[in-house]
């Protein structure tokens, strides 16, 4: 299946792969675009269109503060360059609520979107633990911060049989340039608050997921989240936490085909398993 690596005029650094329907996948905060590889070879019955966000990867990395909107205005600078008419949606973690955002505004553009282990409604015990990372990133306490998400986002299981995946992920987090991450983990710890009143205007069939045991990306805020949407359903994976597109993309991928094969989804509760 052909690659196909593109910079658009706005600077934006992305990857073609497939000729299906489209479909675009937005990263997490701190990764880029290679994150998708596992569950890009799960796709290929898909034109996968992924892409590194602002701050991110190869994409441009100006001075902050950045804001929602940049991101949700980048994605449509992409869908216009690259003539979507309609394409899927999948967003991850930060992603996910860039993801949602543009639903919000330009929701006529999206066949189905795709949440995936991402935030709605922190309460204020999590806002305020997101908010002390913000500042321990400019504190110097990056590195150890690298090392506490890491445990967080795999199993145990996953973390003792790969890695060499997990010393990947380490590695592209450390990485990373410190201000536009930043900058970037600014509007993650912000944006669920921004969008929590205005995301049941969002029309486009939703399936949002999570894993049974993602401790900040909860099971709780993905029924809420897709409780107040008009045309949405949960769907929880067992046993994951929260990197599930590294650790179960086959999973990932089979609930993303199953979605889009629906002819008419509807608002469903929610799915465990």
């Amino acid at each position: 299946m052909p690659v196909i690596d593109q910079i658009l005029a706005d600077g934006t650094h992305l990857r073609l792969e497939g000729t299906g329907r489209p479909l675009v996948l937005i990263h997490g905060v701190g990764m880029d675009l290679t994150m998708w590889d596992c569950l890009s070879a799960q796709l290929t019955d898909f034109q996968v269109i992924r892409y590194d966000m602002i701050g991110h990867g190869s994409s441009p990395k100006p001075a902050g503060p950045y804001y929602l909107e940049e991101y949700v205005d980048q994605l449509l600078r992409l869908a216009h360059a690259l003539h979507l008419k309609k394409f899927n949606l999948l967003g991850f973690s930060m992603g996910g609520l860039v993801a949602q955002g543009f639903a919000v505004q330009h929701g006529h553009l999206l066949d189905r979107l795709f949440l995936l282990n991402t935030v709605y409604r922190r309460s204020a015990d999590e806002r305020a633990a997101i908010a002390r990372r913000v500042i321990d990133v400019g504190n110097g306490g990056y590195p150890a911060s690298v090392e506490a998400a890491i445990e967080r986002w795999f199993t145990p299981t996953f973390l003792q049989d790969n890695a060499d995946v997990v010393e990947n992920v380490r590695r592209h987090l450390l990485d990373n340039d410190l201000a536009a991450y930043a900058a970037a983990y600014q509007v993650f710890a912000t944006a669920d608050a921004e969008l929590a009143d205005i995301v049941a205007n969002i029309t486009a069939p939703t399936l949002v997921m999570t894993g049974s045991d993602d401790q900040r990306s909860t099971v709780a805020m993905a029924e809420a989240l897709a409780a107040c949407m008009p045309r949405a359903q949960a769907s929880v994976i067992a046993g994951q936490r929260h990197l599930t597109p590294i650790e179960c993309p086959d999973e990932i991928a089979a609930r993303v085909r199953a979605y889009q094969a629906l002819a008419h989804p509807m608002q469903g509760g929610s799915q465990h398993g």
